[in-house]
């Protein structure tokens, strides 16, 4: 049965009522306390982050940075990697499962962080919004298909803030980019490639014969959450997941939604209607391919096609490419300049010129790099024992940008104060980078072009009973988006959703 939405606490009514001991403050009157600047903890977000290593540590330690949260209560299912978090804010209640926080503690905090593996993304979100929570996840916001439409569909029943971890999303480049689009600069766009060289962990390989001791700390059935219970292994934890289809979603879950929003915001992209893949193989002998369905591939190329939009004068074609592999150079680009950044990067393709970046949608430039307007700043180091440098900067605003557009405070390190500053004012107050309205679609983008990738490895047994048959392997899958289903190759649907283990579920109709 659905739990029915729950209006958060208002947050000045409930400190007038509540002493926050996980908190650690009681409420005393601003005058008392105050002074210019000060920030009353009736102005402050209350956070419970679930996942609070690695990045998870990262992202709860930008909030507290914006001066205007506090990290009420942490979560991991990991003891090691949770010791930071836990050493810097030693007043944060501690909690090993998510349920059992969602359910003791709701009424104690505003908001909710979600840092974990990909495959537990969804369950703790939706329900984080189904209490009345603003929610900030991690990229990819999901696992899965299903599950970035529902969590889409939630954020606009909940009337909750939310944000999606692609902090490019809130930088400087990709409003740049924009920009130039919308004068003209390019023409109309028919064309975008986006690469990496990601994945930096194994992928395309045989999941691990021998079981090991679950590490002291670590609670292995609370890790697989949603997931299949299987045998521990050693290195899958705290990184390697990423290349395992059940747990991550490859490359492209990685680095899709740092390389793709780029053209989602300037083209107003949304949902694909068909995809194509080809992916790099791994021979074990000679002429004998590798069959290791339970793993990402070492690399792919994929096509998608979108139709046209508000912004485009026909469809658009996207190329996805990684494990390295990059696009054809533009003849525009000098055989000595950099190509993106030189492990990643986005190429717009114009009827009038192209545009390229760098991940996160950085160091922006038009072709030739000479049409580019640059000015030279002084840019500090982030280590403070080494002196600040000399870099060039594309001009802010572009010079015959008649509108420019409103800049995030802070560019995409402002990512996380931004959500925390709209949350405080509530829903519709003020703009996000990347609502789950947004950022749903382009998750969808990046998961329609994993169903390609999985199609490779569907084989069925050949009729003559000699060997096998991959009749996923050189179609285009043809997609239906109202009905989240591929209509030609009904074989891959199966990982459009996935069932959860016992214990798990995602509570929508």
């Amino acid at each position: 049965m659905e739990k029915k939405s729950q209006p958060s606490n208002s947050r000045r009514e409930f400190i007038k009522n509540t002493a926050l001991g996980a908190a650690g403050f009681f409420i005393v009157p601003r005058f008392v306390l105050g002074g210019k600047g000060y920030v009353a903890p009736s102005d402050r977000l209350l956070i419970a982050g679930i996942g609070v290593g690695g990045k998870g540590e990262s992202d709860i330690a930008n909030f507290f940075k914006s001066g205007k949260a506090d990290i009420a209560f942490l979560c991991d299912v990991d003891d090691r990697r949770a010791a930071n978090s836990v050493k810097s804010f030693p007043k944060a209640k501690y909690y090993k499962d998510w349920r059992e926080m969602l359910d003791k503690e709701s009424k104690n905090f505003d908001a909710v962080s979600v840092s974990t593996p990909d495959h537990n993304h969804a369950a703790p979100a939706l329900a984080a919004m189904q209490l009345g929570k603003h929610v900030y996840v991690q990229k990819p916001l999901t696992h899965d298909i299903y599950e970035a439409r529902v969590l889409t569909e939630a954020a606009k029943r909940y009337n909750v803030v939310t944000q999606m971890g692609n902090q490019g999303s809130s930088g400087d480049g990709t409003r740049v980019m924009k920009e130039w689009f919308d004068a003209g600069l390019i023409g109309d766009v028919h064309t975008i490639y986006a690469w990496t060289d990601r994945p930096v962990w194994p992928q395309g390989i045989q999941w691990p014969s021998q079981k090991a001791e679950v590490p002291k700390g670590l609670d292995w059935n609370l890790w697989l959450g949603t997931a299949p219970y299987k045998d521990y292994v050693e290195k899958i934890v705290p990184f390697n997941w990423r290349g395992w289809w059940d747990y991550g979603t490859g490359a492209l879950g990685d680095m899709g939604a740092h390389m793709l929003e780029v053209a989602f915001r300037v083209l107003d992209l949304r949902y694909a209607s068909d995809v194509q893949a080809s992916v790099g193989s791994v021979y074990v002998d000679e002429f004998k391919r590798g069959y290791f369905p339970e793993s990402c591939p070492p690399s792919s190329h994929v096509t998608l096609t979108f139709p046209k939009t508000a912004k485009t004068k026909g469809p658009v074609t996207v190329h996805w490419m990684d494990g390295g592999i990059q696009p054809e150079r533009p003849e525009e680009l000098g055989p000595n300049e950099v190509f993106g950044d030189g492990g990643n990067g986005t190429l717009f393709i114009g009827t009038k010129g192209k545009m390229m970046c760098g991940t996160y949608g950085v160091n922006p430039r038009l072709l030739p790099t000479s049409r580019t307007k640059l000015t030279k700043v002084m840019r500090p180091s982030n280590n403070p024992n080494q002196p600040a440098r000399e870099v060039e900067e594309v001009v802010y605003p572009y010079p015959g940008i008649k509108n420019p557009l409103p800049r995030v405070p802070g560019g995409a390190e402002g990512h996380y104060a931004q959500w925390v500053e709209a949350a405080i004012a509530g829903h519709g107050k003020k703009e996000v980078s990347s609502p789950f309205e947004v950022a749903g679609p382009l998750t969808e983008l990046l998961l329609m072009a994993n169903l390609a990738i999985r199609a490779a490895d569907i084989r069925k047994p050949r009729e003559n009973g000699n060997g096998f048959s991959f009749p996923g392997r050189g179609i285009k899958l043809v997609w239906d988006n109202a009905n989240m289903k591929v209509t030609n190759f009904d074989d891959v649907n199966q990982y459009v959703r996935r069932t959860y283990r016992q214990g798990y579920n995602l509570n929508w109709t």
